[in-house]
């Protein structure tokens, strides 16, 4: 977004804005449950296929305690668009 701190060097470095998000939820167990609710994005540990894909954090020992337990980063593939926001719609709403 315009006003984010890093939106003029990221304008100033990219050909395009990229379509990496992320959500920070307040524990695994909610993160948890909000990736099991989605049915559109498919769970994966590394993101950047044609397909959106999510990948909750700090689900392994050794990994930075500075990582939020909640933080859940998506990648946005070639989907409709509309039917990407009901499917994270729904799935916060079950939360």
């Amino acid at each position: 977004l315009p006003n984010d701190p890093g939106h003029d060097l990221a304008r100033r470095t990219m050909s395009g804005f990229g379509s990496m998000i992320s959500i920070d939820l307040p524990d695994a167990k909610t993160a948890e449950a909000f990736v099991d609710g989605c049915s559109l994005w498919v769970l994966a540990t590394s993101l950047g296929g044609v397909e959106s894909t999510l990948e909750r954090r700090r689900r392994w020992k050794g990994e930075l305690q500075s990582v939020p337990e909640g933080l859940v980063r998506m990648s946005v593939g070639i989907e409709h668009v509309e039917d990407l926001w009901n499917d994270l719609a729904q799935a916060l709403d079950r939360l």
